[in-house]
């Protein structure tokens, strides 16, 4: 993928406000020890249930904990398990894909059985039966929902590499005696990144929803660990009484997911990838 692409990307008027966004929701949830007087995990039962204020801009939660300053940590959470979990689903599925197209035979059709298997599933369903089978906290997050999208990125990298194996250019680089771990790694990976980059930049939104629901379930971080979901799964029996508790985190989710969206459309576009596989067809 080209370098220059994140930049065009940007220079689209929904893909620079998503991105702005987005660089605003990451140097938060870096800089959040700077960007907070008050601690996530310190109660003040005096506090609770305070609306909006120039003292707490978001309100206080039902322990009085400022709920600013839950929501930018919460976003480490949300967004580094959301973020590692694709990472890793991609690096794994990509391997896979590449194999499986690569060698073919019987290894190809286990793959392929596998996946399709998996792809049947919502994955929802799949986070959690991983999570009560690993146990809930972050780390069965993050693996459940490596699992849940590792069918999507195996796919999708599986068809890339049946395309490009064809190509002329792997004819010439095979018979100039490049072996398949030369062809694999410096001709058709790096040929099949751009839309596997792109569509993982997409899962990656669903992943937050996905963390967040499994946090709104109790599943996910485990208090006081502040994430998204588990902030709404709070607020949810307090909607009448406080709810701003439930807003403000659904909020920031629904905002941040869009953002995701918007700027992987404005990617796209930028790549030119629509357009490339309609004169692949």
């Amino acid at each position: 993928m080209s370098a220059a692409a994140p930049i065009r990307a940007l220079r689209r008027p929904s893909g620079g406000v998503a991105g702005l966004w987005l660089a605003l929701v990451a140097l938060a949830a870096v800089a959040a020890p700077l960007l907070t007087p008050y601690a996530y995990d310190v109660q003040a039962l005096r506090e609770a249930y305070q609306a909006p204020s120039a003292a707490h801009w978001l309100g206080t939660d039902e322990f009085g904990r400022d709920l600013l300053t839950r929501l930018i940590y919460g976003a480490r959470t949300s967004l580094s398990v959301s973020a590692t979990a694709i990472a890793i689903s991609v690096a794994c599925g990509m391997v896979l894909g590449a194999a499986a197209a690569w060698f073919g035979g019987w290894f190809d059709r286990a793959v392929t059985v596998v996946v399709d298997l998996t792809w049947s599933f919502p994955e929802i369903l799949i986070a959690l039966i991983l999570v009560a089978i690993i146990g809930p906290g972050t780390t069965g997050t993050m693996i459940a929902i490596s699992v849940a999208y590792l069918a999507q990125f195996t796919r999708l990298t599986r068809a890339q590499i049946m395309t490009l194996k064809g190509e002329t250019f792997i004819e010439a680089a095979r018979s100039l005696g490049a072996g398949n771990a030369h062809i694999l790694l410096r001709h058709l990976l790096p040929n099949a990144l751009a839309p596997v980059l792109v569509s993982a930049m997409l899962a990656t939104g669903d992943a937050i929803i996905l963390e967040a629901t499994l946090g709104f379930f109790g599943l996910g971080a485990q208090p006081p660990t502040p994430s998204w979901g588990g902030m709404m799964s709070a607020g949810s029996a307090l909607v009448f009484k406080a709810p701003w508790i439930i807003i403000f985190p659904g909020l920031t989710v629904a905002i941040t997911v869009i953002a995701i969206n918007l700027y992987g459309d404005a990617l796209i576009a930028a790549l030119d990838i629509r357009a490339k596989l309609r004169r692949a067809a």
